[in-house]
């Protein structure tokens, strides 16, 4: 990471600042990204001229600015409106709701992706095991299945997408979404078609997060049931004990992985499994980066370096929600791997910046993080 320090900061800056994606976007929008690309964040002024390496870090926590996140929201809003109007008009009552890492805030660039669930209400499944269906509280059952009505649901907001956008670009062969952007679109949107699916937690407490979504994969086809609004509550619960270090430790993560794709290696695991992999660190450590910001890179670094050094230990890891296992594949490894290696050089660069008068390094990575954990870069 040494060698290209100077241009993974320029990607860090590109990134957040929404230049690195200028052409999926609506000329107006691409104005305000320019417009915006000459203002200074904070972090580009922290850590000295002699400390790249920190100051990527310490910008590669950082959220990104709320007004690029207000306009990635308004702009699934005005999708959604539209569909909703259309299906409206066809008598099919939908609702929405966002998923993913905008809502959790984990997001790492200036023109993020919004994923938009678009939810069928006049169809769900539910847990037989559940109090609501023992007790008889659902009448009779749908003929139709989850294929058919997802299917149909999809085909309808495609061609809504290409009525009501039409200098936009609609793709539609994504398996389980419908991305559109550019036209007049600010961000680009990832309509998810799905329906409500009762588990049995849902039908004892009706807490939404309980609820899970079903939505389409169209290749095979099949359905497949997530819990996205159970994943954003324990992240933000546990985020919330490590006083907002597991989000920083979560895009920090992602900025790597990004960083390591630019220059051409694959990192086979999800946003949904990092956010995962980060939620099992030690977070009284995360916590103090409340203080130490630079303990957040240490905990990060070991916690990386410990699962792929234990992997039996990493394959008894469950994502939050419990759904899964979070490394339930094995290619899934090699990419902590890449993820880990890049990671613990990125502890030495900076132990190097905050240690110049340091003649002889130690070599051990664990006593870069003792002496790291403590440091307060202003």
């Amino acid at each position: 990471m040494a060698q290209n320090i100077r241009q993974r900061l320029e990607q860090l800056r590109s990134r957040r600042q929404g230049t690195d994606r200028i052409t999926e976007l609506s000329e107006q929008a691409r104005i305000a990204v320019l417009a915006g690309d000459q203002i200074r964040e904070a972090w580009q002024d922290r850590a000295s001229e002699q400390q790249p390496h920190t100051r990527w870090v310490l910008g590669a926590m950082q959220r990104v600015d709320d007004n690029y996140t207000r306009i990635s929201i308004e702009t699934a809003k005005r999708v959604g409106n539209q569909l909703k109007r259309s299906l409206d008009a066809a008598q099919r009552q939908v609702d929405f709701r966002l998923q993913g890492s905008v809502p959790l805030d984990v997001h790492i660039r200036g023109v993020s992706d919004v994923d938009l669930l678009t939810i069928d209400c006049d169809f769900r499944t539910y847990a037989l095991a559940g109090h609501k269906a023992r007790t008889n509280q659902y009448g009779p059952r749908s003929s139709k299945t989850s294929i058919d009505v997802l299917s149909s649901l999809r085909s309808h907001c495609e061609r809504t997408l290409r009525d009501a956008f039409q200098a936009a670009k609609v793709d539609a062969n994504g398996s389980k979404a419908i991305k559109i952007s550019g036209g007049s679109l600010a961000r680009p949107v990832d309509v998810v078609p799905s329906h409500w699916n009762d588990t049995v937690d849902y039908q004892s407490t009706t807490a939404e997060h309980d609820r899970a979504v079903t939505i389409l994969d169209k290749s095979v086809p099949m359905t497949i049931d997530n819990l996205p609004f159970k994943h954003i509550k324990l992240i933000k619960a546990s985020c919330d004990v490590a006083a907002g270090g597991l989000r920083k430790s979560i895009r920090l993560c992602k900025h790597v992985k990004a960083d390591l794709e630019q220059e051409g290696s694959k990192i086979s695991l999800s946003s949904f499994d990092i956010a995962s992999i980060m939620y099992h660190a030690d977070l009284q450590i995360l916590a103090s980066g409340r203080y130490f910001e630079l303990a957040i890179l240490t905990e990060t670094q070991r916690h990386l370096d410990y699962l792929y050094g234990n992997q039996d230990y990493a394959k008894t890891l469950l994502v939050p929600d419990g759904t899964r296992r979070i490394f339930d594949a094995s290619h899934k490894f090699s990419a902590l791997l890449s993820l880990s290696v890049d990671m613990d050089r990125l502890v030495r660069e900076v132990w190097k910046e905050q240690s110049p008068n340091r003649n002889v390094e130690s070599g051990m990575l664990a006593a870069y993080r003792d002496s790291l954990k403590s440091v307060i870069v202003r």
